[in-house]
């Protein structure tokens, strides 16, 4: 099951708003630190303002890893700058790195500027598909929406990883949903389901008819929620 995480030094995980990208970075990230593997986690999303990896900066650093971000010091704003620390990702081959790169074709521009890079150090990029979301939620639309996002990025998209959810209230019937719905798209595109991400409590059930499994656990809280939230799973 754990194969697919540190199949490449270096993964940038992209997709449409919503489709749990940045859950999934944070998770690969932090199941890298589990593995031992030295790693840092590059917030690099500059089309949602509200989730972003940049929130778990102190649960990033305490499992002993780094996070790269566009100013701190304004943790909503939506800024285009990139972070000089992005190069640290490429010139050192010891450093696993885990990219969160913008929720549609625009963000993937970001790619296409480190392009050549991305392609010396053998990096692969990862699209998350959600079945539940207006942008993916047929085949035909997950497909052009790949296809958008590739020809954007000016790079191929390595894999696929179906991540078909409704938060809390995810159930089997969306994951097998998501499923068939990834795995057309990989018929259609050549591109391969790398993984399919499922809540942590629902993991054992659906390994019966999905595989391979990669449990999750949500870290991201919403902006308008008062209280710091626990680890909880989606």
């Amino acid at each position: 099951m754990e194969k697919w995480i540190d199949a490449a030094r270096l993964t940038a995980f992209v997709g449409h708003a919503g489709s749990g990208k940045t859950e999934i970075a944070i998770n690969t990230a932090l199941a890298l630190a589990k593995l031992g593997h030295p790693f840092a986690l590059a917030d690099l999303d500059i089309v949602d303002p509200y989730f972003r990896c940049r929130r778990c900066k102190d649960l990033i650093e305490e499992k002993g890893g780094r996070l790269i971000a566009s100013s701190q010091a304004a943790m909503d704003a939506d800024l285009p700058s990139m972070p000089p620390e992005v190069f640290a990702l490429f010139d050192n081959p010891d450093l696993y790195g885990v990219m969160d790169i913008g929720g549609d074709p625009a963000g993937a521009r970001v790619i296409a500027r480190y392009r050549h890079e991305l392609q010396k150090c053998g990096a692969r990029v990862l699209c998350v598909v959600n079945g539940n979301r207006p942008l993916s939620n047929t085949p035909e639309k997950a497909v052009d929406y790949v296809q958008r996002i590739a020809e954007m990025a000016g790079m191929k998209i390595d894999g696929l990883i179906n991540n078909t959810h409704c938060c809390q209230l995810t159930s089997l019937e969306d994951i097998r949903f998501g499923a068939e719905l990834t795995q057309k798209v990989s018929v259609v595109t050549g591109i391969p389901v790398v993984c399919h991400a499922v809540p942590q409590e629902l993991a054992d059930r659906a390994s019966d008819f999905v595989y391979p499994i990669f449990p999750m656990t949500l870290y991201m809280r919403k902006p308008w929620e008062q209280s710091p939230a626990k680890e909880r799973s989606i």
